[in-house]
């Protein structure tokens, strides 16, 4: 079967799982496969996901409808699957049966689009919805956890492919929320193409696509913008939280660890209200330039997605990188410990 033949099907799979009335839908009874439970979180307000639990080598794969589900994938919590008849390999992940519907519809919003991995397959089994996307080979984070660091360029190829995907939700009123080095995966096995996997936390704009502003906290620790850890139960807005979650990510393929970074919860807060964060001097100006224009503690003052893929680190890039001492925006610094540069993104992130 043709790509564009599986498209087409998914197509009309997800149009009439979201047409019918979901008591009405026969329910697959082959599998009953528990989600991980709801964290307690690090924060009232911050709910990072719950630790994955290491795969049993010895563990039988589960029947999903035409499916077998194998092991967890290391630090994520999506399954290997293969397909029984075609032994075609593909991801899933499992989302809770109450809503499921809300959830599928942004697949069904933003289309087809290079840089997001589509849905292939649902299966609605008795307590959980089984979503099929494609196979993937490794994800950013580990990525850069085994490179270190990436240089510029590769960096610029890579973190391009991120800012259109997010563009694409953007545009069509998806807030994606959670965004992580974890959350983009490699389509192909030269780690040259990058996709956005799974929308499962995303939130739909409804009615006034610019009116994004959203109420509740949720994303991963060491990614959420200052603006979701302040007191009260005041608005932010969804894209601009998204922006600054994509500058953790840039500043952490570039540099090797994250912005702000601490083993105790609360002094990670602390460090992100502060908004100040430290950039090395071999560090191209207009890599710093792009970084800052993402990590500005003001929300209103961050870049848009489709305004940050005209920036010149990414539309016109210099050749040479020069050691200037230039003024930059307040909230980072030149820091003053080299021996920061050589700190890998840390292994307790994984647990998230």
């Amino acid at each position: 079967m043709s790509v564009g033949e599986v498209s087409a099907r998914s197509q009309l799979c997800l149009k009439r799982l979201l047409d019918e009335p979901q008591d009405n839908i026969p329910r697959c009874k082959q599998a009953r496969l528990t989600p991980p439970p709801p964290a307690t979180g690090l924060s009232p307000r911050v709910r990072p996901r719950s630790p994955t639990p290491k795969p049993s080598q010895n563990q039988s794969p589960s029947r999903v409808g035409p499916y077998f589900l194998f092991e967890r994938r290391e630090g994520e919590e999506t399954y290997r699957a293969v397909h029984a008849d075609t032994q075609q390999q593909y991801t899933c992940q499992v989302l809770p049966l109450r809503g499921y519907q809300e959830r599928l519809a942004a697949y069904n919003r933003i289309g087809h689009h290079d840089n997001i991995c589509g849905l292939l397959d649902v299966v609605i089994g008795q307590d959980n919805v089984y979503i099929f996307l494609p196979a993937h080979h490794c994800d950013m984070h580990a990525y850069v956890r085994s490179r270190k660091r990436l240089d510029e360029g590769e960096a610029r190829l890579l973190f391009a492919q991120m800012l259109n995907a997010v563009m694409h939700c953007h545009q069509h009123g998806v807030i994606l929320r959670d965004l992580k080095l974890r959350r983009f995966v490699f389509t192909d096995r030269y780690r040259t193409r990058l996709a956005l996997l799974g929308l499962d936390d995303c939130v739909l704009l409804h009615g006034n696509h610019s009116d994004d502003s959203l109420t509740d906290r949720h994303g991963c620790p060491a990614y959420v913008g200052p603006e979701l850890l302040t007191n009260g139960n005041r608005s932010y807005s969804g894209r601009a939280a998204d922006i600054w979650s994509l500058g953790v990510s840039l500043y952490t393929m570039l540099i090797g660890r994250y912005p702000f970074q601490d083993t105790q919860p609360a002094a990670l807060f602390t460090k992100i209200r502060r908004g100040t964060f430290s950039l090395p001097d071999w560090l191209s100006p207009q890599a710093k330039c792009l970084i800052g224009c993402m990590l500005r503690k003001s929300p209103a003052e961050r870049l848009e997605a489709s305004e940050l893929l005209m920036h010149p680190w990414l539309t016109n890039p210099c050749t040479h990188h020069h050691n200037i001492n230039k003024t930059h925006h307040s909230s980072h610094a030149t820091p003053q410990n080299t021996q920061e540069d050589d700190q890998v993104v840390p292994t307790w992130t994984e647990k998230h």
